[in-house]
This record gives C-alpha cells, sequence and structure tokens, in this order.
C-alpha cells in the first residue's frame, strides 16, 4: 500500500471511530481474530437456519423452507470457503452443525431434493 492509500485508510478509520460512539464494553472490530469473526457468522446463519427449517419453539408459524435454503447455502459456503483458515478443530463442528441442518431441510421438505441436489451439497458433496 502505497503512502498515500495508508493516509487515506487511516483518515477514513478515524472519520468512522468518530461517528460511532464506542462503549467501554464493545471491542474494536481490529482485535477481533478471523477464526472468531467466521465462526460467530456462521453460528448465526445456523440458528436462522434451524429456526426456518422448524427447529425451533413454534415451527408451524416460523417454517420456512425457501429461506432456510438460501441460508444453508449461505453457510455450505462459508465453511467451505472457510475451513482451511480456521482449521479442523473448529471447522469440523461447523461442518457437523451444516449436515445437520442439510439433513434437517431434507426431513422437513415435502417434496426432498434428490441427494446431492439439496441446499448446499454444491458445494458440500452429497449429504445422506
Amino acid at each position: 500500500m502505497g503512502a498515500r492509500a495508508a493516509q487515506k485508510s487511516s483518515r477514513d478509520s478515524a472519520t468512522i471511530k468518530e461517528r460511532i460512539p464506542m462503549s467501554d464494553e464493545a471491542r474494536d472490530i481490529a482485535d477481533v481474530q478471523a477464526v472468531e469473526v467466521i465462526t460467530t457468522t456462521a453460528v448465526h446463519l445456523m440458528s436462522a437456519a434451524a429456526v426456518k427449517v422448524g427447529l425451533a419453539d413454534d415451527p408451524d408459524s416460523q417454517l420456512d423452507l425457501d429461506e432456510a435454503r438460501k441460508l444453508i447455502i449461505a453457510l455450505a459456503g462459508l465453511v467451505t470457503a472457510g475451513a482451511p483458515e480456521i482449521g479442523d478443530m473448529h471447522a469440523r463442528s461447523l461442518r457437523d452443525g451444516l449436515r445437520s441442518l442439510q439433513l434437517a431441510f431434507r426431513e422437513a421438505s415435502p417434496f426432498p431434493d434428490a441427494i446431492g441436489q439439496g441446499p448446499g451439497e454444491k458445494l458440500t458433496g452429497p449429504v445422506n
């Protein structure tokens, strides 16, 4: 990065910090490790997908397989792309959660996708 770009980046950072008041308890995003950002994002996607696939308190009103499909595909992309970066220890539990959601989606669907055609299976391979 050139000196000009570094100065601009530094000014932009300062401007953002001035515009966004931070409490003493809030962490600066610069202090958060990539593995934490990736795993936290994956957990949010998993939680939302679980609700949409009918695994929450009120499946009759919360079931939305179209939304669940989108969330599971996004999760599969994140897990597949992030796994080499976050290491096997973290990736293993994310893969397990993803697989469980893929199976729950198949079970909740009135017309299940063929094996290998379910949400995220183009990225993860067939789930059965």
